[in-house]
């Protein structure tokens, strides 16, 4: 987090948080993604995202990996980010995510469908849409997930809109 002074960023920033769960536990890319402020200034969101491939008899399969949106509470007293959360995104590489106008429901959006091994087998995760509800303090609780059929095709942005 930088501050703002006089309408310049700061050089440095003045917090810098981890955002992965694991961050000693690196299976593959890691990369941090999109970042949101909830509505009433109180919490800031950011997705981890992974959708590295290894293969696995002959197959390309997913390396591993944090798909987490990671939740802080902002410090009204000095406007630090305290990490209060780690939630599995219940997908692949979720490349973007809103929360609604409301600040009661974010979806995240993956956007592709990928081959995981589950035990000796492999299933695929497909592309989807995830739904969590946010509470007053700002955590997150997954509702359900919409699986969305992209073929050769990715989900790149999503977002909402009051109606």
């Amino acid at each position: 987090m930088f501050r703002i002074d006089g309408g310049a960023l700061s050089p440095e920033p003045v917090y810098r948080k981890e955002t992965l769960a694991e961050p000693e536990n690196i299976r593959g890319r890691q990369v941090a993604g999109t970042v949101h402020v909830h509505p009433s200034g109180r919490f800031v969101y950011v997705v981890n995202r992974a959708s590295s491939t290894t293969e696995v008899d002959g197959k390309s399969v997913f390396a591993g990996g944090e798909n987490t949106l990671a939740v802080y509470e902002i410090d009204p007293t000095n406007g630090e980010p305290i990490p209060i959360q780690h939630i599995d995104t219940h997908g692949i590489h979720c490349r973007t995510f809103h929360i609604d106008p409301s600040g009661q429901l974010l979806v995240a959006a993956h956007i592709m469908a990928l081959p995981v091994r589950d035990g000796a087998a492999t299933r695929t995760v497909p592309a989807s849409l995830a739904v969590f509800r946010v509470g007053g303090d700002g955590r997150l609780d997954f509702v359900r997930k919409y699986n969305v059929e992209v073929g050769d095709r990715t989900i790149f942005w999503m977002g909402m809109a009051p109606l």
